[in-house]
């Protein structure tokens, strides 16, 4: 088949979850003998137009000039470029700025969309972004040939909401099992004697209600912060607990290497995301052992169970920083670990799209 991936800033990843997906997907369908592009902004850092036998179509993106809005020219560059290229398979990951370019799809392929969290409970949009979410949501839920849901919670949710049928598909992770304990060195830390939190700096990932309860908190053990920190919550954040030296901002990191090893060396791995379907962090540190304190929500407690422990305030991450040790709690790493390798493995994942593609494509009547 011939397959696109579009919704992304591109592969290999060097932002967020769905970036992640695309490059280990992209290759893996290569791999499996199919003909893959993925759409990459035009100042991506990988220029090349290969990666790994997934052909790169950089498509111009003026986020970096016009915010939020360029992300719409964005995807309506990749849309139009997708409508000459004669895809049998889209696979849109996201709907936020894509969906509104619906009725520009090319005809003849099969639009299958991951339809990502609820985008517009995300507390750092206004009230009227959010009805735009909500209006985008509907348009991508109604306009693919076939939705995709990474939590059992979305997938409930679109067939209540829209009446919309869907696959559960998670995200996935690799099993960590080559630690490497030098590489805290070059971050000034020690096995077991710091604590960390990796996250996008938005309100809804609840770094400032973690952060509040680690500055309240008489202990001074190390907490690393990750995650690029120059925005205006980040540079709020910042400020309010400059006084506090052991709240230590690292800023992006996507050395995969350097991150399972401070996942797997850390003593309490905070997971503060409130918004969406299954993390793919989350996933990342489980696979990594890392003893997972998240924030309370059906999301989280929908792929950690009883295998980890939850906040709801401040408050409670104080008590938690004074009362767990990791060292104290090897059994539920251990029952993480092994969810990653029963349920979660990226050759687990990657199968189950590949089947959902073969199926779309074999039952739709769009190639005839």
């Amino acid at each position: 088949m011939k397959i696109a991936i579009l919704g992304t800033r591109g592969v290999p990843n060097y932002y967020g979850g769905f970036e992640q997906f695309a490059e280990f997907f992209s290759v893996y369908l290569v791999q499996k003998g199919h003909e893959v592009y993925c759409y990459n902004s035009h100042d991506h850092p990988f220029q090349e137009k290969l990666f790994h036998g997934v052909h790169i179509l950089h498509q111009y993106d003026p986020e970096y000039k016009l915010g939020t809005f360029g992300q719409f020219i964005y995807d309506y560059n990749c849309i139009r470029d997708a409508r000459k290229r004669n895809f049998d398979i889209i696979l849109q990951l996201g709907y936020t700025s894509n969906s509104i370019w619906y009725f520009l799809l090319p005809k003849k392929s099969i639009i299958i969309t991951n339809m990502d969290g609820l985008e517009w409970k995300r507390t750092k949009y206004s009230k009227p972004v959010q009805q735009f979410l909500k209006f985008a949501e509907r348009l991508a839920a109604n306009s693919s040939d076939f939705l995709v849901s990474d939590s059992l919670g979305i997938k409930k949710f679109l067939l209540e909401k829209y009446k919309k049928e869907s696959t559960y598909i998670a995200y996935g992770a690799y099993p960590f099992d080559s630690p490497n304990e030098s590489i805290l060195q070059e971050y000034q830390v020690e096995r077991e004697k710091f604590n960390m939190i990796m996250a996008r700096f938005e309100p809804e990932n609840n770094l400032d209600m973690v952060l509040e309860g680690v500055a309240m908190n008489e202990d001074k053990t190390p907490i690393l912060v990750i995650g690029k920190h120059h925005t205006k919550y980040g540079e709020y954040l910042k400020n309010k607990f400059k006084n506090h030296s052991h709240i230590r901002f690292i800023g992006g990191l996507y050395n995969l290497e350097h991150l399972n090893n401070l996942r797997y060396y850390s003593n309490l791995y905070f997971h503060g995301h409130s918004v969406g379907g299954t993390n793919p962090s989350l996933l990342e540190a489980m696979a990594s052992k890392a003893l997972v304190i998240a924030h309370n929500n059906d999301f989280n407690r929908g792929i950690l169970k009883d295998n980890g422990y939850y906040f709801s305030n401040p408050e409670e991450v104080k008590n938690i920083l004074n009362t767990i040790k990791k060292n104290d709690n090897l059994h539920l790493v251990q029952n993480n670990f092994d969810a990653i390798v029963n349920d979660f493995n990226w050759e687990k994942i990657n199968g189950e799209y590949l089947q959902l593609f073969e199926e779309c494509y074999s039952k739709s009547d769009k190639r005839k």
